[in-house]
Parts: structure tokens; sequence; C-alpha cells
């Protein structure tokens, strides 16, 4: 004898209700699976050698990301002795104050040091520059007297921070946290990190460029030393890595030639 059940239907819709389709699934593995993909891949920025204010003749840093997103930004108008530098803050693209930059000023080697900067303060404030925790990093050249642009980065922490007592021997110093080696001068230069993986890389920028036939493809032309790249390999702080090229920046040999607007 054959029941039937009040209600109960067959077909696709009725074990579409039990068995639900699992494309809605699908696409969210694949949206992860693409953004852990895009997470493995360096960032790439273009690294304008212009404040975002853009006057004429102005000293500062423009920083767009792979979709040309303002990423972040160096505000300075002139360049003065090193003297009376004062201080520099890297922002990101909306203007907030990630990292303040001011150079020691009785240093043989061009030494810069980076602070923290809290939120929604406009810089670090003068009471807590002595302070490890509102320290990252201090920078300065390998060679005080010889013409090269290689630096060393060392990374300041709480476990760095030594106090020298009577009768204490301080501990040596810690290897440097990051090195940058080659011509920054010519936008040729990489970072690497204490175990000798490269942490970010200086390049030339390069564009398409006209060809004397219209059939063939645009070969790369190099820009001028205002607008490079920046890679940053994944996992290390584009911020810092930022700011180590505006320090670099500084106490390279290069004579500084501020960019003069067109007339037109």
């Amino acid at each position: 004898m054959c029941l039937l059940l009040s209600g109960s239907t067959s077909g696709p819709t009725s074990m579409s209700r039990i068995h639900p389709s699992d494309r809605g699934d699908g696409a969210r593995r694949a949206a992860r699976t693409a953004a852990e993909r895009q997470q493995q891949l360096p960032a790439v920025y273009t690294v304008w050698k212009r404040s975002s204010m853009g006057f004429q003749g102005t000293d500062g840093f423009s920083v767009y990301d792979a979709a040309g997103r303002l990423a972040f930004r160096v505000d300075n108008y002139a360049r003065r002795p090193k003297a009376f530098a004062g201080e520099l803050l890297l922002m990101d693209g909306r203007g907030a104050p990630l990292l303040s930059l001011r150079p020691q000023i009785f240093s043989l080697h061009d030494r810069w040091n980076c602070y923290r900067v809290a939120p929604g303060e406009e810089s670090c404030p003068d009471t807590d520059r002595s302070s490890s925790a509102q320290q990252l990093f201090s920078m300065l050249k390998c060679a005080a007297l010889q013409s090269t642009d290689d630096a060393e980065v060392h990374m300041s922490s709480a476990s760095t921070a030594t106090t020298s007592g009577r009768g204490c021997r301080a501990p040596p110093s810690p290897p440097p946290g990051y090195r940058v080696e080659g011509c920054f001068s010519r936008r040729s230069c990489k970072i690497t990190r204490s175990d000798g993986q490269e942490a970010a890389r200086i390049l030339r920028k390069k564009a398409g460029g006209p060809t004397a036939s219209a059939a063939a493809p645009p070969r790369p032309v190099a820009l001028g030393d205002d607008v490079f790249s920046l890679v940053v390999r994944p996992g290390v702080d584009a911020a810092t890595v930022m700011a180590i090229v505006v320090v670099m920046d500084r106490i390279c040999r290069k004579p500084y030639a501020p960019m003069a607007c067109s007339s037109q």
C-alpha cells in the first residue's frame, strides 16, 4: 500500500531546498583565494617627488598605489640646511600623520630618527622623543666621508633599549634591521632585511613611448628622477619603507633641484 505525503513535491525545486546550491560558497572561496593571492604579491607604488599641494618648487612626496589612489604624502615646501630642517611628517593619503622624521644635528653619518605619531596627534611631542616606545628606527649612512648612498636602519624596540649601570657591561649593538644598497640617486637600489632577504626595491619608472612604426608595440621610456617606482614585498610595512625613502632623499649627495611648473 502506497502512502502519499501531503504537500510533498518532487523535482529540482524541492531538491534545491533540501540540498542548497554551493555556488554562493564557491564564489566566496574564489574571492578568498583571490585576496590571499593578492596578499602574496608585492605592492607597487609610484613615487612622485612633489608635494601633493602642487605648489611650484615644492620639496615633498606624493605616493600612489597600483590603483592610482594617493597612499602616502609628505607636504614640504622648501629644503633647508640640516640645522634648520625641522620635522618631516609622513602622512597617509587623507593627510593623517603616521611617522615623524627628524635629523640628528651633530652627526657625521647624517643620522635621522623616526618616531611614531599617535592617532589624533599632529606630530610626535618633544617630551616623548626619547621614549623607546615612540621611536621606530634610527637611520644613518654607512660611510661618512665616501660618496656612497648605502645606509643602515636600526629598528628600536624595548628589547634593544639598554641602560648602562655601574659594573654592568652594555651588550653588543644588534645588527641593522634594514640595509639600503645601490644608488638611490639613480633610482636603482634595494632595501634588504637583517636576514639578507629583499624587503623593497627602488626602480626607475618606465612608461610606453612612441615608435617609428605604428604597428610596432611602444618601447618603454624611462622617466626622470622625479618619478620612480617603489616595490614593497609582502609582509613588509609600506609606511616604514616610505619613511626610509624620505630619509634617503635627504642624505644622498645629489643636489636638490625643485621641479618648476610649466607656464603653459
